[in-house]
């Protein structure tokens, strides 16, 4: 289910069935000219990825609205502001939390956040043809689909 009006009223009425958070970890800065194309097509990719994952493993899953932050904040400080969305969310009946991002970064602090962070390197790069970028994008899914689905085994 995705932040819709629709979604969300099918989610109030299946709410005993959706367990699972997935937040995507989003970072914008316009401080370098020559890395905002590379930044933007990075948000892209992430974003198609999440939409196909959130199609893969549809049923149990809610997809928050992106998490945007400063490639230059503090991850210290947005662990805090991250785990107090998880907090919020918490008023619901969700037992799991995954945090997906194509920054590296976020896995050193990946022991303080509330949940599962999922670090997603990019293989697909903007050189690729669209069949093969559509093909590397599937297998990611699947992958970290698998990976979700071993986390609703566990609870077994």
């Amino acid at each position: 289910m995705k932040w819709t009006k629709q979604d969300l009223q099918q989610y109030v009425q299946a709410k005993e069935y959706i367990d699972t958070i997935i937040l995507p970890l989003i970072p914008f800065h316009f401080l370098t000219d020559s890395s905002l194309e590379k930044d933007a097509f990075q948000r892209e990719v992430l974003s198609v990825f999440i939409r196909e994952l959130e199609k893969e493993i549809t049923g149990r899953v809610m997809l928050c609205p992106d998490y945007n932050y400063l490639k230059s904040a503090d991850k210290k400080t947005e662990v805090v502001r991250i785990n107090s969305w998880v907090e919020n969310i918490r008023s619901q009946p969700f037992d799991h939390f995954f945090f997906i991002t194509a920054d590296s970064g976020w896995k050193k602090f990946d022991q303080a956040m509330q949940g599962t962070l999922i670090w997603n390197p990019h293989i697909v790069t903007e050189s690729m043809q669209a069949r093969e970028k559509q093909s590397v994008v599937h297998s990611q899914v699947q992958q970290v689909g698998e990976l979700i689905r071993s986390y609703w085994q566990d609870d077994k």
